[in-house]
């Protein structure tokens, strides 16, 4: 069997993808708690006030541990959903559940990773594609958590999308151009119209970033997909919640999370989505 086999390719991007849900974990739960340390510290400095004493706290260290004991996580119990499967989802110390967010991440990372290795292969789209899954899925669940789009992650994202399609590797240059000034100004509109009507604010800044960064990535003709798909599944989400789970209407309702799912969607199918809508009308 040929080294590049395209199911063998998949697997192995699978695999790989297990090991990058792993870090990304680590990345949705330190990088929010990164940028409030060093907004403290800006505010310090701003005041005139020494900043606050922590212990160093990065991606990288220190290692990860228990939440609920504090218990180090041994290198042998980090291993991307076997580890969770063999501890029964329970941490070894205290015998607390280890949340399925964990589980979950890695395992879906891996399956997206193997979905993009075997439709575009070992080429630039493949690459960029990852590392646009990978920054999809970080977002998407750091704003679940936080209600935040860090432009640690967006602003690189954007950059990246008019850098990768230089050589038109998912649409042409001027096609991410315009996707990008597109995106952002699409929902900057939205959000100054919902303002004016109700005096309230409906998204934040960092929708607008990430909008403007799938435009870059995947082209204005895009997006008209994307917003439409991430609408519909969070107006059925905030409908849902606010009807079975009793959410307060006045509650925000992050919609980081549908834009990411859309954006996702129209990486591997928007082409044939945006196709067969053409042929209905």
């Amino acid at each position: 069997m040929p080294l590049l086999d395209p199911a063998v390719l998949a697997i192995a991007c699978g695999f790989f993808g297990l090991l990058i849900g792993s870090f990304l974990n680590v990345v949705i739960h330190r990088l929010p708690i990164m940028l409030e340390r060093d907004w403290q510290r800006q505010c310090a400095e701003l005041a005139g006030k020494p900043p606050p004493e922590e212990e160093p706290f990065s991606l990288l260290w220190p290692r990860s541990r228990c939440p609920h004991c504090g218990r180090p996580v041994a290198a042998h119990e980090n291993i991307p959903l076997i580890s969770y499967l063999l501890l029964k989802g329970k941490c070894r110390g205290c015998g607390e559940p280890i949340g399925l967010r964990y589980p979950f991440v890695e395992a879906l990372t891996g399956l997206l990773f193997g979905l993009a290795a075997g439709q575009f292969g070992l080429t630039l789209a493949g690459l960029g594609a990852l590392a646009f899954i990978a920054a999809m899925i970080a977002l998407a669940f750091i704003d679940f958590d936080t209600q935040l789009l860090p432009d640690d992650i967006t602003l690189p994202l954007l950059w990246a999308g008019l850098l990768i399609n230089l050589p038109g590797t998912f649409t042409t240059l001027p096609s991410a151009v315009i996707g990008a000034a597109a995106g952002y100004l699409a929902l900057w509109s939205v959000y100054w119209l919902f303002k004016l009507v109700t005096g309230k604010e409906g998204m934040g800044y960092g929708d607008f970033k990430l909008l403007a960064a799938i435009g870059a990535w995947l082209g204005w003709q895009m997006l008209p997909l994307v917003i439409l798909l991430s609408s519909l599944v969070g107006a059925l989400v905030g409908v849902g919640l606010i009807v079975l789970a009793r959410h307060g209407r006045n509650v925000p309702i992050p919609f980081g999370p549908y834009l990411a799912a859309a954006g996702l969607i129209a990486l591997f199918w928007g082409r044939d989505l945006n196709l067969a809508y053409l042929g209905l009308i």
